[in-house]
């Protein structure tokens, strides 16, 4: 499989091409500004001499001056040696010729009808000796008959060829060693820049159970890789949390599953020591199936909750009258409370959509949690209203021991206890609070905790539609 250029690299050739094309523009602008800067300087000169012809032949009025014609320009136009004229009349006479530029043919019959001479009118050529460039102008005479003159004026630019390809070739010489330049310094530049990128390469690299403490230093990044950064802690900060809860929860469960299996295997070694009699064989597997009842109800949570983390929980719709289902769940727990002294309060009243028996699991679940944790006296009230937006508040509340707050964000993990102790007792195996947390979110919800003077979980489902 062809590996793809790294970031570094696609940075350094993008950059390194954009400067290499804004240098070469700037390159061939030059190069054309200098050949611009020069026809204007070659058309000056060559008006100035077209001015100083034009004189010349404006003087020559009769024959005779005709005769001294190319002696007088031959004179005026003296020390000009890259400077080539040759003046002709109308029928193709030539009158005066200076210099060794031949005029094209094509430019001899493309002439001007006495005009000023411009850039946009030079035209440039080469032959055998040298390069030049020039116009032909059509000047009338004071002769009597009024015959033109055909003046064609070049000037040799050779010199200016030299000087315009040393340039060009020193321009473009820089502009080479500028993109060359360039492409150093944009790889330097990009591998200096994405530096934080390869700080997160590292510690992903170097990334473990046991190293998820790591965080990356965001003060330290640029502005573009801040939230990446951040981003990335705040997911190391959620792994890390996961694998804590993931942690406790294998300690947790196999400190819940040990209890009962050595109970079982105890009891076994006991039954199996020596012969008994068939009523001490049933008392034993009595014994033994409260112990098998412990453990199917542990997998049969345990099951519940993977299936509910995997979104396979999917509660059946039908009305459910909240205050109908608490009344009777209180009339359940009558007994319980009675023997420990609690009274049981329902008010309000309200209707959701949902599976009647996970609602009135979940509700049961808090309800027993309640009644355990209130002291002798107090009393369990649960309160049910509206919460806007189309949602029930439904709230257990008990007074007793307030619940730390450093426990409570965690109140809701499987099989965690705030006793650290962890004894197991027969309040159960931590699982009722984590499944009724499924219950409710299965069904659109969520619940809450807070503990103070009273403890209260507060529900929040989705009322029925009217």
């Amino acid at each position: 499989m062809r590996r793809q250029p790294s970031l570094t690299q696609r940075l350094t050739l993008l950059f390194a091409a954009v400067s290499a094309l804004i240098m070469i523009c700037v390159g061939g602008f030059v190069g054309w500004a200098m050949d611009d800067h020069f026809r204007d300087i070659d058309a000056s000169e060559l008006n100035g001499k077209r001015d100083l012809i034009a004189h010349a032949i404006g003087e020559t009025r009769d024959a005779a001056a005709l005769a001294t014609l190319p002696q007088r320009l031959d004179d005026a136009l003296i020390g000009h040696h890259a400077l080539s004229v040759k003046v002709a009349t109308a029928d193709g006479k030539t009158l005066f010729a200076k210099g060794a530029a031949r005029f094209p043919p094509t430019m001899l019959a493309n002439s001007l009808n006495d005009a000023r001479i411009t850039r946009a009118v030079l035209q440039t050529w080469q032959d055998a000796s040298g390069n030049f460039r020039g116009a032909v102008v059509n000047m009338p005479s004071a002769i009597s008959g009024g015959m033109p003159f055909r003046v064609a004026l070049a000037i040799d630019i050779s010199d200016h060829k030299v000087f315009t390809h040393s340039i060009r070739r020193t321009i473009w010489l820089a502009v080479g060693v500028g993109i060359a330049l360039t492409v150093m310094l944009a790889w330097f530049m990009a591998y200096r820049g994405l530096a934080p990128l390869r700080d997160i390469t590292s510690l992903a690299k170097n990334m473990s159970a046991r190293r998820l403490d790591a965080r990356l230093p965001t003060e330290s990044v640029p502005v573009e890789l801040s939230d990446l950064a951040h981003s990335f802690n705040d997911m190391l900060s959620r792994l890390e949390d996961s694998f804590r809860r993931l942690s406790d929860f294998s300690s947790d469960i196999a400190h819940e599953l040990r209890t009962p299996i050595s109970n079982l295997m105890t009891q076994t070694q006991v039954a199996l020591a020596k012969a008994r009699s068939s009523e001490e064989y049933k008392e034993i597997l009595y014994s033994n199936l409260e112990e098998y009842q412990r453990l199917a109800a542990m997998i049969a949570d345990m099951l519940f909750l993977a299936k509910a983390d995997n979104g396979l929980i999917v509660p059946s719709r039908e009305p459910v009258d909240l205050a109908a289902e608490i009344g009777n769940l209180f009339t359940y727990y009558e007994l319980l409370a009675e023997e420990r002294g609690v009274t049981l309060a329902v008010q309000g009243k309200g209707s959701v959509t949902g599976d009647r028996l996970m609602l009135r699991r979940a509700l049961s679940n808090l309800l027993s949690n309640a009644i355990r944790h209130t002291p002798r006296g107090g009393v369990v009230s649960v309160k049910i209203a509206g919460a806007g937006d189309g949602f029930i508040s439904v709230s257990v509340e008990n007074p007793g021991e307030p619940i730390p707050a450093e426990h409570l964000p965690r109140i809701f993990d499987r099989f965690y206890r705030i006793d650290p102790s962890r004894q197991r007792t027969s309040e159960g195996a931590g699982l009722g609070l984590a499944i009724t947390r499924s219950i409710i979110r299965a069904h659109g919800g969520q619940i809450s905790v807070s503990s103070g003077n009273v403890t209260r979980f507060e529900l929040s489902l989705p009322a029925q539609p009217a």
